[in-house]
């Protein structure tokens, strides 16, 4: 009974190493398209894409009526 379970032992490793070895090649995962740079809006410190941000001397805003208000000023 012993020499059984390890006949097949041996050929399912084998099977499992020649189906290893002899898969086709997976193809090449997809790279990522480029990462947008986020900035933080200066009024509600939502972060946005910069691509859509409002920019005003060195502050971002989300909104151009956040931009009219101002940057909110104290801490959070």
């Amino acid at each position: 009974m012993g020499r059984l379970l390890f006949w097949i032992a041996l050929i399912a490793v084998g099977y499992w190493l020649w189906r290893r070895f002899n898969r086709p090649a997976r193809p090449a995962a997809k790279a990522e398209p480029g990462t947008t740079p986020m900035v933080r809006c200066a009024h509600c410190g939502v972060h946005v894409p910069q691509s859509l941000a409002v920019q005003q001397d060195q502050h971002w805003y989300c909104s151009q009526l956040h931009l009219r208000q101002g940057p909110q000023s104290g801490e959070r």
